[in-house]
């Protein structure tokens, strides 16, 4: 069954920011403050849609990682010339979801992949990375990439989400919590950011 692009189903709530990591890319911090006409149509250019990324979208995502990394959220150090592709091997276009305009204006992207390759782990899938323009925070994009997570993840036939939170990012940890994730595990300083040790959150939810 192919990808349907995603519409907002309801109004959004007002959580603060999003975040993630845990495959190398840089993450970004998302404001969710607006409601969402859900009459409105996405191809006339307003409200955004999702869709799975392509292969032409790299250039574009490189340089919204980029332009959103923070140690609020990133674990890796900032990226610095050359630029490594953004799509990889172990990162492909299929595993992206982006939220778009109608005129086709990239505003986030969510990585959505199998935590491992194992059989036995097929059951589950893990957010490993968000990031939103800066000009598209407080429009609801970052919950709509949750929402578009949750039920692609449903139809990739998984029975669980999980994710990984850094411990100082409270308005990420609230926005997840609204949207049905909880708290699993926690790994006491596990990075050390900015002169300070950060522990590293684990999250998940059944599907």
């Amino acid at each position: 069954m192919p990808f349907e692009p995603h519409r907002p189903q309801q109004p959004y709530d007002p959580p603060q920011s999003y975040d993630g990591h845990g495959d190398g890319h840089g993450h970004g911090d998302v404001d969710v403050d607006v409601d969402v006409d859900v009459d409105q149509d996405p191809a006339a250019g307003h409200e955004p849609f999702v869709r799975l990324a392509l292969p032409e979208d790299d250039e574009t995502l490189g340089g919204l990682d980029r332009a959103t990394w923070s140690t609020l959220h990133a674990v890796t150090p900032r990226a610095r010339p050359p630029y490594q592709p953004f799509f990889t091997e172990n990162s492909e276009p299929g595993d992206h979801l982006l939220a778009v305009t109608g005129d086709g204006r990239i505003l986030g992207y969510v990585k959505l992949a199998r935590p491992t390759p194992l059989a036995s782990n097929a059951h589950v899938r893990q957010i490993q990375g968000l990031a939103v323009a800066t000009e598209a925070r407080g429009t609801g994009v970052g919950r709509l990439l949750i929402r578009a997570a949750v039920e692609e993840a449903r139809r990739r036939g998984a029975l669980r989400l999980s994710l990984r939170v850094l411990g100082h990012n409270t308005p990420a940890r609230r926005l997840y919590e609204a949207e049905g994730f909880v708290v699993e595990g926690v790994q006491p300083g596990e990075f050390l950011l900015d002169g300070e040790y950060v522990d590293d959150v684990l999250m998940g939810r059944t599907l």
